[in-house]
């Protein structure tokens, strides 16, 4: 009975783990003011920083990979929340090859990294200044992975439900 409560305990514990390893925690602000990251990003230079959202684009370049998301605050465990709230764009640039496909719209993305400034570029037709993140590390969520959508079925009694 006693292994049975150690190994749940354990198994909880590593579902409940944040995805961003402990090494790179201790080094990084332990929760800076996403507000003040996006508007004053030049004070944070140097720094580092842990963020997440929703990718809207990636694409590879003789630098490395450009990863432009919409930022979302993160859960405890490091999981960007299911929420409308952000505080601006930013680009995690990866200083290697990653498969555009992969890491496409929609998905969800959280990195650890060195806080470079700003990077001026256009989004649609208007210049926007991102925060530019130079990763050290990166963790990209499974499609609908950890998501939990009740199954909810709606209906009046005739026809099927919507």
């Amino acid at each position: 009975m006693k292994i049975l409560v150690i190994t749940l305990i354990l198994l909880l514990a590593a579902g409940c783990s944040h995805v961003i390893s402990q090494e790179i925690r201790q080094t990084a602000d332990p929760q800076p003011a996403y507000e003040s990251l996006f508007t004053s990003p030049d004070s944070f230079i140097g720094r580092v920083v842990i963020i997440g959202g929703i990718i809207a684009s990636s694409s590879n370049t003789t630098d490395g990979t450009y990863i432009e998301v919409v930022s979302r605050p993160l859960t405890y465990t490091g999981r960007p929340e299911n929420t409308d709230t952000s505080f601006g764009r930013f680009l995690i640039l990866y200083p290697g090859f990653l498969e555009t496909s992969s890491y496409a719209k929609g998905r969800e993305i959280t990195a650890a990294g060195i806080v470079n400034g700003t990077k001026k570029q256009k989004l649609g037709e208007i210049d926007y200044k991102y925060l530019l993140i130079k990763a050290k590390e990166v963790y990209l969520f499974e499609k609908d992975s950890g998501r939990y959508y009740p199954p909810v079925h709606f209906g009046i009694g005739i026809f099927k439900g919507f």
